[in-house]
């Protein structure tokens, strides 16, 4: 141990539990485990500190030559990079796209909360990441009772060591987390540390009547919260989101969306695009919960942002079937924006009638929404099951 870790070791964990605790989300049937498998076991010595929001990371910090910088982060309420496309960027530099992180303590207290353990429960954890989760839930209800699935061989090799050298070592499984781990089955809580757009469907095969599934979940476009899932009868799970979320996707289900240049029509903008103003601000389209209902409604839509100068972009819209796309041109203080719309379909002004649904409906947050899992597909609904939310689908 370093000296600048040992000057600090008392305060680090107390002072992230006391921000937890404050938060209302470390509560005492949880501050055993936080005391016992500490996050700091759990976070190899490279990582890019992230935000609240966790779409932004920072330079690499190394704990072998800045131990005292890396302490003051690991016992941070962020999330932390750990693992940049695939394990294929090894160096210090960020990668395209992160693929491995230590989540934000606050959400992962608030999701073990919806996930509401009880002694004696058997638990099957989707994406074991750094071990941290699958090490607080081993303490809390036993090693046998926790099953946890990573994808990745690097990544679940060092969980694996991490968690022997913490103590309670779950049973660690190598593969596709979108299959389960039928030999462990049948399983009381199921909990997804990663994202999906559609929840698989082994998950509830494999759970027990009455189990709680705790999901990340989001369509293509955006924005994403987490649906606590209860199973029913006749193999249907069905419940509330609880809040929102931003967690890297299940590998199973990355969007692969076609580039802009194959679009017909986009690369000599505007071209023959049809010309209007909107007042429907570009800024609108990126709040979380906007990006969640337009996604919902228009399954078939992925945006992008050609950034400009002095806080100006262009927002791009387009359709994953290569008929058509919109462009709205922002700038701060405008109250009226240019639009360009080409193709059969109109992009723009789906979005301006998705956005009108929303305003007419009491403009519902997360905690309006629920889902519903079927062995036949999957719906979003609005205040009550037996009300979906429509999708406007060509």
């Amino acid at each position: 141990m370093t000296g600048a870790e040992s000057g600090t070791r008392e305060a680090g964990p107390d002072g992230l539990a006391s921000v937890l605790v404050d938060k209302g989300v470390l509560t005492p049937d949880w501050l055993p485990a936080y005391r016992a498998v500490p996050r700091a076991a759990f976070v190899p010595d490279r990582l890019w500190p992230g935000t609240a929001g966790g779409n932004r990371q920072g330079e690499v910090i190394d704990r072998r030559t800045d131990p005292a910088l890396w302490w003051e982060k690991v016992h941070s309420d962020i999330p932390l990079t750990t693992q940049w496309d695939d394990g294929t960027q090894p160096g210090t530099a960020r990668g395209r796209a992160p693929t491995s992180s230590s989540s934000m303590p606050t959400m992962v207290f608030s999701m073990l909360a919806a996930l509401g353990v009880a002694e004696g429960n058997r638990v099957l954890e989707i994406g074991t990441g750094t071990g941290w989760n699958a090490a607080l839930l081993a303490h809390r209800l036993g090693p046998g009772n926790v099953v946890t699935v990573e994808v990745d061989p690097a990544v679940a090799e060092g969980a694996r060591r991490r968690l022997a050298a913490a103590g309670p070592v779950p049973v660690s499984v190598v593969g596709d987390g979108a299959r389960g781990h039928a030999a462990g089955a049948p399983y009381d809580r199921i909990i997804a540390t990663c994202g999906v757009s559609r929840v698989p469907y082994a998950w509830i095969e494999q759970a027990a009547a009455g189990a709680v599934l705790v999901v990340p979940w989001g369509p293509p476009y955006g924005g994403q919260a987490v649906a606590r899932l209860t199973v029913g009868e006749g193999g249907i799970a069905t419940g509330p989101f609880v809040g929102s979320s931003a967690f890297m996707r299940l590998r199973d289900q990355r969007d692969r969306f076609p580039p802009t240049r194959l679009f017909p029509g986009a690369e000599d903008w505007p071209g023959a695009a049809r010309r209007r103003t909107t007042a429907l601000s570009p800024d609108d389209m990126g709040a979380w919960h906007h990006m969640f209902t337009l996604g919902v409604q228009v399954p078939d839509l992925f945006c992008r942002v050609e950034w400009g100068t002095g806080g100006a972009y262009r927002l791009w819209l387009l359709d994953m079937g290569r008929t058509s796309w919109a462009t709205a041109d922002f700038e701060p203080g405008r109250g009226e924006f240019e639009v360009a719309e080409y193709g059969p379909r109109r992009l723009w002004a789906e979005a301006e009638a998705v956005l009108s649904w929303w305003r007419e409906h009491g403009e519902p947050g997360f905690a309006r929404y629920g889902l519903t899992v079927t062995p036949r597909g999957q719906r979003v609904w609005l205040d009550h099951p037996d009300n979906p939310v429509p999708v406007r689908v060509p």
